[in-house]
């Protein structure tokens, strides 16, 4: 009875992944069959015959590597941009002594994030069309910092503030000012939290679909969301090249997990404890 009690979480979370995991195999196994025929017929097993030429197609003559690149390029530009701005506000609030304006401003963050990103659908096409910058990367990359600043400023803040004060008052006595403090101290001290933080973010950019849609026109600047809304055959819709398409669009959150998994875990938990 006791070992029952203590398999049974593993069961139910073995479950859970397994659930989770089923959609992308399907995908997976989809991506390597024939044609829309293949998957009809077996839509839930593994192929009889690997068609791995789906993946040279789907990147080549589908614009695939198009779409994956100006994503990736936007996506990493964007949430770089938005930690330096986010870690500079988040060390002046916390660490520098403003009085009553570092709890204003803090304030006004938050009613940021109290903001649905919907409703600002309208301000930003207007702003955007205003710079004359529609049409371009820019037209995403500058809407996508600013939406992603409230979040970042309140995960970094949050690390900030659970960093001890001695460390500062001993840059002090060594002759550092607050830039000096902040670049050699601050950041390399905040760094867990600032690559979950990214990670956070680059999923949002990466995900995100209304903006790419309406504010770029031209093909060769579509985004990967975008573009696979895009991607069809002369006929039909081809699923086994969107399957493709799809591992494609998974393959870098993939990647960033597996390389940064420990720094996450570590900038998640660590804010949590004063030290």
């Amino acid at each position: 009875m006791p070992r029952l009690k203590k398999s049974l979480p593993h069961v139910v979370l073995l479950s859970y992944l397994l659930v989770i995991l089923f959609p992308f195999l399907f995908v997976l196994f989809s991506s390597v069959k024939k044609d829309n025929n293949a998957i009809a017929l077996n839509p839930f097993g593994i192929p009889k015959e690997f068609a791995f030429s789906n993946y040279v197609e789907a990147w080549v003559n589908a614009k695939i590597s198009t779409y994956f690149f100006n994503s990736l390029y936007i996506s990493v530009l964007a949430s770089v941009v938005s930690i330096l701005l986010a870690s500079m506000f988040a060390f002046a609030v916390t660490r520098m002594r403003q009085g009553k304006w570092n709890g204003i401003l803090f304030s006004l963050v938050l009613v940021g994030m109290l903001i649905p990103n919907n409703a600002l659908m309208l301000p930003i096409y207007t702003i955007v069309r205003k710079l004359h910058i529609l049409n371009t990367h820019w037209a995403l990359i500058i809407p996508y910092i600013a939406n992603a600043i409230p979040f970042t400023i309140i995960i970094l803040a949050a690390f900030m503030r659970s960093l001890p004060s001695e460390i500062e008052e001993a840059a002090v006595m060594d002759g550092l000012k607050a830039p000096g403090i902040f670049a050699r101290i601050i950041v390399p001290l905040t760094v867990p939290a600032m690559v979950t933080v990214f990670i956070v973010n680059f999923l949002g950019n990466w995900n995100e679909f209304l903006l790419a849609n309406y504010f770029l026109s031209n093909d060769e600047l579509r985004t990967l969301p975008v573009g696979m809304v895009q991607f069809r055959d002369q006929y039909q819709m081809n699923y086994a090249q969107m399957s493709a398409g799809i591992v494609y669009s998974v393959l870098p959150v993939i990647i960033i997990y597996a390389i940064l998994q420990e720094k996450i875990i570590e900038g998640v938990t660590a804010g949590s404890v004063k030290g």
